[in-house]
C-alpha cells in the first residue's frame, strides 16, 4: 500500500481590504443577498453572488421550509438559476457570506456537502474551475476550485 497526499491551498485574508475591487463588490452582492433569505427556523441567513464569464452577477439566498429538508441552500439557488438561465456561460467566481441577528458573521461560512456536490457538478459541466470566496467580516478564505472543497470527487466519466 502507498500513501497518497492531498494538498489543498486556501488563501486567507483578514479583511476585504486585501482583495481586488471585483472581489469586494462580489462579497457586497452576496451580503445583500443575505437580506433576501427566508430562514425562520435556523435564523441563519446565507447569501451568495456568482459572477459569470459574461459579467452577469446572480444572487441566491437560503430558502427554508417547514417540511425539512425541502428548503434550499443559497449556493444551490444561485448555481441552479445560473445554469438554467445561462447554460452556456461558465461561472467564474462565487462569493458566500452569512448573517446572524442582523449582522454579518465574523467567520467565513462554508458550503454544506450537498452544495459542494452541486458546485463540483457545475465545475465539471463547464470544464473550468469555479473560484470560491467564503467571507466573514474578519475572515475571508478563497479557493481556486471547488475541488479544494471536495477533493475526492465522484465523476461518472471516470468509470465509463
Amino acid at each position: 500500500m502507498k500513501e497518497k497526499k492531498l494538498i489543498i491551498t486556501v488563501w486567507v485574508a483578514g479583511s476585504d481590504k486585501e482583495l481586488p475591487e471585483e472581489d469586494r463588490q462580489l462579497i457586497e452582492e452576496a451580503y445583500k443577498a443575505t437580506k433576501q433569505a427566508y430562514s425562520p427556523y435556523s435564523k441563519f441567513n446565507v447569501g451568495v453572488a456568482v459572477v459569470l464569464e459574461n459579467g452577469v452577477v446572480i444572487q441566491g439566498s437560503n430558502q427554508e421550509n417547514t417540511a425539512f429538508p425541502s428548503g434550499l441552500c443559497a449556493e444551490r439557488v444561485a448555481i441552479f438559476y445560473a445554469n438554467s438561465q445561462y447554460p452556456d456561460i461558465a461561472i467564474k467566481t462565487m462569493a458566500i457570506t452569512s448573517l446572524s441577528n442582523g449582522k454579518q458573521n465574523n467567520k467565513a461560512v462554508y458550503p454544506c456537502g450537498a452544495c459542494r456536490q452541486s458546485m463540483i457538478q457545475s465545475e465539471m459541466r463547464q470544464q473550468k474551475p469555479i473560484r470560491v470566496i467564503m467571507a466573514g467580516s474578519e475572515d475571508i478564505q478563497i479557493v481556486d476550485s471547488i475541488k479544494s472543497l471536495l477533493p475526492l470527487t465522484f465523476d461518472l466519466e471516470d468509470y465509463r
